[in-house]
C-alpha cells in the first residue's frame, strides 16, 4: 500500500504556488482566456450554429493553459522559476494535439458518466485528474495517459477527490459572493467583474492537477505499486 497524500498540504502548496507565482499564471491566463473567450463571443453572436466550433476553442484554451501550468510546477521544484510565460507556451505546444484529444475522451468520458445516477462521472474525474501533467511530463503515446492518471490515483482516491472537491467549494463560494456584489452595482461592473474573476480562478484546477501530480508520482517512487487502478475510496484503509 502506498502513502495516503495529504489533502490539507496540497491545497497549501496549490494556493503557495499561485501566489508566489502570480506574476506569471495572471498574464498568461488573461491572454489565454480573455483572447478565446471574445473569440468565442463573436462566434456565438455570429450565428448559434457556431456553438460547437465555440466549444472548441474554449477546450483548446483550458488544455493549452493546464499545460502550461504543469510545466511552470514542474520548473518550480527545485525552488524557483526560471521560464517565463512565453517558454511555458512554447514548451507545451508539441503535445497540444494530444492533451486536446485526451480532454476530449475524458470530457465525453466524465458527462456519460455524471449522466449515469452522477456517481461515475465523480469516478471518473477523480481517476483522470492527472491526465494532463502526465500527457506534458511523461508523453505516453495516444490516450494511456487515462490509464496512467488511474494507476497514479490508485489507493488515493479519496484524498484526490477530497483535493478537487475543498478547492470547488472554495472557489465556488468566493466567486459566487463577488460575483453577486458586482452585479449589484451594475452591469458595466458586472461584466468586468466576471471576466476578472474568471482569470483568476482559472490556475486553480490547473495547479491542483499538477501538484497532485507530484506527489502522487513521490508515493509511487517511495512504494512502488503494480496492478489496476481502483475506484475513488476502494483502497482506503477504513
Amino acid at each position: 500500500m502506498r502513502a495516503r497524500i495529504d489533502v490539507g498540504a496540497v491545497i497549501r502548496r496549490v494556493f503557495q504556488i499561485y501566489v508566489e507565482q502570480a506574476s506569471v499564471l495572471m498574464p498568461a491566463a488573461a491572454v489565454v482566456f480573455v483572447f478565446t473567450g471574445l473569440l468565442s463571443t463573436v462566434l456565438l453572436n455570429a450565428s448559434p450554429g457556431l456553438r460547437l466550433i465555440s466549444e472548441l476553442i474554449s477546450l483548446v484554451a483550458a488544455m493549452l493553459f493546464t499545460g502550461m501550468v504543469v510545466q511552470l510546477v514542474a520548473d518550480v521544484q527545485d525552488g524557483r522559476r526560471d521560464a517565463n510565460w512565453v517558454q511555458l507556451l512554447r514548451g507545451v505546444t508539441p503535445v497540444l494535439g494530444q492533451l486536446i484529444v485526451v480532454g476530449i475522451v475524458a470530457g465525453l468520458g466524465v458527462l456519460v458518466g455524471l449522466f449515469l445516477l452522477i456517481v461515475p462521472g465523480l469516478v471518473l474525474i477523480t481517476l483522470w485528474c492527472v491526465a494532463a501533467p502526465v500527457v506534458v511530463l511523461e508523453r505516453p503515446p495516444g490516450l494511456r495517459a487515462l490509464g496512467r492518471s488511474r494507476a497514479l490515483v490508485r489507493g488515493n482516491g479519496w484524498q484526490v477527490f477530497g483535493v478537487l472537491l475543498v478547492l470547488d467549494v472554495l472557489v465556488a463560494i468566493i466567486v459566487g459572493a463577488l460575483s453577486v456584489a458586482a452585479e449589484s452595482a451594475g452591469t458595466g461592473v458586472g461584466i468586468v467583474v466576471t471576466v476578472a474573476l474568471g482569470v483568476l480562478a482559472a490556475p486553480l484546477s490547473a495547479l491542483a492537477a499538477a501538484v497532485l501530480y507530484f506527489e502522487l508520482r513521490a508515493g509511487e517512487q517511495e512504494q512502488p505499486v503494480v496492478g489496476v487502478a481502483s475506484p475513488p475510496g476502494a483502497d482506503t484503509g477504513v
